[in-house]
């Protein structure tokens, strides 16, 4: 257990820093499925901004990384496009 009052600061404030990055990326990994559930081309390029924004914002923030971000909107953007 750490014996310094900036240490328990920081255990503290990992633990809620923690929490909000495994919220943000279980709602982005939701709004993934959704877009992969879409069936017309119009809501799928709505949501595809959306998940855009979302993985950016991820990346940006070092949740994940901003390959791994790169990648899922590349996939994604293939699989909007293919959409008839």
């Amino acid at each position: 257990m750490a014996n310094h009052k900036s240490a328990l600061k920081r255990i503290r404030a990992n633990e809620a820093k923690r929490l909000r990055n495994r919220y943000q990326a279980k709602t982005t990994r939701t709004f993934i499925k959704k877009l992969k559930a879409a069936t017309d081309k119009v809501e799928a390029m709505e949501l595809y901004k959306k998940v855009v924004s979302m993985l950016d914002k991820l990346a940006k923030k070092n949740v994940i990384h901003k390959n791994n971000a790169s990648n899922k909107k590349s996939r994604l953007a293939k699989f909007v496009n293919a959409m008839a």
